[in-house]
């Protein structure tokens, strides 16, 4: 790609009324647009980063042996007055139909519309585990929308939910969930710095498990037991005695940290009120079992700017860098013959062949937080600079060596 054909435009100072470093730095790399508070557009550099984190959590559902599915935004009142939450749950976005004069949901989530999917599926045992999911926009009225990325009004999340006939299936198919999710983390590039974590289960069970990382910019508190890796939220800290559930350790560590994904057994919470049964081996009725299993990928994308960045800008791990070369020129058309021979080699490469100086390219490279920047001079002669985004170094290459960089 052409840096002179893309649509992106850099800005040299941060953003107005903008708080968060994840939204400052995105703005100003152009990564994302924003639209009004809580809501961003995501411009091609961005949505590059976005479809390299959908890419990878959708190779792992689909390990997980999970169907994908794309449910509806818009949900009845019906579904949610069903369930019970329609009048309790504040960050409902509500209206009426101008023309049906029928109440609507936009959906901040999706367990009132699965549920009913489920129903005429699922009979019997033989129909049952199940395993499906989706990547699509959610809508939350949230009363402050802040923090860029981390808290928005509009989002795209992942729910995978899971259909059981027992406790015990159910229980196995959450911790391979779970080990899942520690894989997509660290496949991502922040799996060092984020922690399994016990937590509350809301309105689903008493106890949940979250997935936080850690980064001084975290909404979040929690306490990091580095006997077994397992982290406790200050919300459920008191309940647990200030203990390790898992391993008994008082030897816990306090970090702020962003939530990245979250895990429940909801149990019987929705396919009760739902109805949603099966016939046992027996031929006597039971309530399907569920569990629920959740990641925000525009959230999870701004966690990785709050928690991999430096004073030039962003640092984006090797798997979501929106490219994995920069390729920089000294001089305009330097870099020609080297860009026309990677792009035929099968090379992922941001080619910045914008008539600007040098120090402005440099700057802009730093900034967008690709993984490698490459620079062709005159003074190397047949050599290529190669210098990794989050290391100092420069090493001279040729262009053969290039793959080694790989």
């Amino acid at each position: 790609m052409r840096q002179s054909k893309l649509f992106v435009k850099s800005l040299r100072e941060d953003p107005k009324n903008e708080e968060s470093l994840n939204a400052k730095l995105l703005m100003r790399a152009g990564f994302i647009h924003k639209v009004m508070a809580g809501v961003y557009a995501f411009l091609p550099l961005g949505l590059r980063v976005i479809k390299k984190i959908e890419n990878i959590i959708r190779e792992e559902m689909v390990s997980l042996g999970a169907d994908e599915i794309l449910m509806s935004s818009l949900q009845t009142r019906e579904a949610w007055e069903t369930s019970g939450r329609y009048a309790d749950l504040d960050v409902l976005f509500k209206f009426t139909s101008y023309y049906s004069k029928g109440d609507y949901v936009l959906g901040p989530t999706h367990e009132e519309e699965i549920t009913p999917i489920l129903k005429q599926h699922v009979f019997s045992y033989r129909d049952l585990p199940i395993y499906v999911f989706q990547i699509q926009n959610k809508f939350r009225d949230e009363k402050r929308a802040k923090s860029g990325l981390l808290r928005g009004r509009e989002f795209l999340m992942k729910d995978l939910y899971s259909f059981h006939t027992d406790e015990k299936d159910m229980e196995d198919f959450y911790e391979l969930s779970s080990a899942t999710y520690s894989r997509i983390f660290e496949r991502v590039g922040i799996g060092e710095k984020t922690y399994k974590t016990f937590a509350s289960g809301g309105t689903f069970s008493k106890y949940s498990h979250e997935f936080q990382t850690v980064t001084p910019a975290g909404e979040d508190t929690i306490y990091i037991c580095e006997a077994c890796k397992l982290a406790i939220n200050e919300e459920v800290i008191e309940d647990v005695n200030h203990t390790c559930p898992q391993c008994g350790s008082k030897e816990l560590r306090m970090e702020k940290s962003i939530e990245v994904g979250n895990i429940f057994k909801m149990k019987d919470k929705y396919s009760a009120p739902f109805d949603l049964k099966f016939k046992d081996q027996s031929g006597d009725e039971k309530i399907v079992l569920m569990g629920c299993y959740g990641i925000g990928l525009s959230r999870l994308m701004g966690a990785i700017v709050e928690s991999s960045n430096d004073e030039n800008g962003i640092i984006w791990p090797e798997a979501v860098s929106p490219f994995r070369f920069h390729l920089l020129e000294t001089k305009p058309g330097l870099g020609q013959d080297i860009y026309q021979r990677m792009v035929a080699d099968g090379y992922e490469v941001l080619y910045d062949d914008r008539d600007v100086s040098f120090g402005e390219k440099l700057k802009d490279a730093d900034l967008f937080g690709i993984t490698w920047r490459l620079v062709v001079g005159e003074k190397n002669k047949d050599k290529i600079e190669i210098k990794r985004r989050n290391e100092e170094q420069i090493k001279l290459v040729e262009y053969g060596d290039i793959r080694k960089a790989e």
